[in-house]
């Protein structure tokens, strides 16, 4: 009976972890610029793990690109790519 209460303690505390591509995607997210981390922080600690897998995949397409443009697309300056334009919206809609 002590093992099945082990077996069952670890297979919890395994299903809990984040997974190595999630922990990727988070270290990638910190980017070091108050203004994007400002938008990218809150997104990943409070909704990044509990998105469906194209959410997480639009996140990781979108933190692929490059600093000056992510600032350009939030900041308004310049419109982002339409396949990055929901994910953008959304991330926005959590700081509004």
């Amino acid at each position: 009976m002590t093992n099945q209460s082990s077996t069952e303690s670890n297979n919890t505390s395994t299903s809990n972890e984040i997974s190595l591509a999630d922990r990727k995607v988070i270290y990638r997210a910190r980017r070091g610029l108050k203004e994007l981390d400002y938008y990218f922080d809150s997104y990943v600690r409070e909704h990044f793990l509990h998105a469906d897998t194209q959410e997480k995949g639009d996140f990781s397409t979108l933190i692929d690109q490059e600093d000056p443009d992510l600032l350009d697309w939030f900041m308004g300056v310049t419109a982002p790519p339409a396949e990055l334009v929901s994910i953008i919206n959304r991330i926005k809609s959590f700081k509004a």
